[in-house]
């Protein structure tokens, strides 16, 4: 099965944008399983089997990462039923249900989305990581400014969704700073609609994260082994 998509397959995006029910989405199911289900899962099983070479320990079966186009609108005022986007979830293992830091892929019809990081991760993660960043920020800043010299790469840094003030328990003086304040870690590429067309797809996916590999093992180290432990901290809460 190819690991790429098709005209088919934004043409049924466009279309579930405007028509988001049920009845819809039912009636060109086919469609959907032909042109986007199945093409995502082989682009997963593409991209977990390259993650060998650089983030073993993220390597999922592919109906484990991709997540489901169903939306959850049981606490969500938007009770439209369907995602207008395909997506895809690498964490890392032991930690599939909380979340972490790993890899995230979207392709929609503004384009496709390849992000690594820690995105609004639950309160004893965000605590780890902000006492690690505290003494490690030097290391992290390092980490994520060679991603954003790239070019070739096209990283820009994912929406921090700052407080306002510096957390409590840290000084206001921490030269962490906006990195305290930060509530979502991390680096994301935005390239255009038009690559999820291609051949090439995976292959570009791929070299964003391998690229960040290095960024997303210092934020799971933070959690990971926080305060010294030797082992990693329990899951409690599901993210998905």
């Amino acid at each position: 099965m190819s690991s790429h998509f098709t005209p088919e397959t934004m043409k049924f995006l466009r279309g579930l944008k405007r028509n988001n029910n049920r009845e819809w989405f039912e009636a060109r199911r086919d469609v959907y399983e032909r042109a986007l289900r199945a093409p995502i899962l082989a682009l997963a099983d593409e991209i977990a089997a390259a993650m060998h070479a650089f983030a073993p320990e993220h390597m999922r079966p592919a109906n484990k990462a991709v997540m489901r186009i169903y939306r959850d609108t049981r606490f969500s005022k938007n009770k439209l039923p369907y995602k207008t986007h395909l997506a895809a979830w690498w964490a890392r293992r032991g930690m599939e249900k909380t979340s972490g830091g790993g890899f995230y892929l979207q392709i929609s019809t503004d384009g496709v989305m390849a992000a690594a990081g820690v995105y609004m991760p639950q309160p004893e993660q965000v605590l780890a990581i902000r006492r690690w960043m505290s003494t490690h920020h030097a290391a992290y800043r390092a980490a994520e400014a060679k991603l954003l010299r790239s070019k070739a790469l096209g990283f820009t840094c994912i929406d921090a969704q700052p407080l306002t003030r510096m957390p409590k328990g840290f000084a206001p003086d921490d030269p962490a700073g906006e990195l305290l304040r930060a509530r979502s870690w991390g680096v994301h590429a935005l390239l255009p609609a038009e690559l999820a067309l291609q051949p090439a797809l995976a292959a570009e996916v791929v070299k964003r994260f391998k690229a960040a590999a290095p960024l997303v093992g210092l934020l799971n180290g933070a959690i990971l082994y926080r305060d010294g432990a030797t082992a990693p901290a329990p899951a409690r809460r599901p993210l998905f």
